[in-house]
């Protein structure tokens, strides 16, 4: 059984890995299936560089994991749950997001 601190940690590496935007990105690419940098990277419009700081941190974060392809490095999400989390997740954000009303928005001005 996980404990608290456990779990804990394991959603602020999920919230690290999703707290930015190209992350964000890759993640949704790899929810479509997996894929080799180069092409992630042209997808993207970023360099290859840049990718594979990404690519780093979503492997420290523990949601993708690199597999020996040849010559080559294939990048797939570390466990298939994680595509359906990801589905369910941005699912959700958006369900609240339409359905948001705020009652003090017109007195208080403090939602958009």
């Amino acid at each position: 059984m996980l404990t608290l601190a456990t779990d804990i940690e394991a959603l602020a590496r999920f919230g690290r890995a999703l707290a930015d935007p190209i992350r964000c990105r890759i993640l949704l690419e790899l929810q479509q299936g997996p894929g080799y940098p180069s092409d992630f990277a042209d997808a993207l419009g970023i360099s290859r560089t840049r990718l594979s700081n990404h690519l780093a941190c979503l492997r420290d974060c523990g949601l993708v994991v690199a597999i020996p392809d040849g010559r080559r490095t294939r990048y797939e999400l570390a466990d298939a749950r994680l595509g359906h989390a990801l589905g369910d997740l941005r699912s959700a954000v958006l369900a609240v997001e339409a359905d948001r009303t705020c009652v003090d928005a017109e007195t208080e001005g403090c939602c958009p």
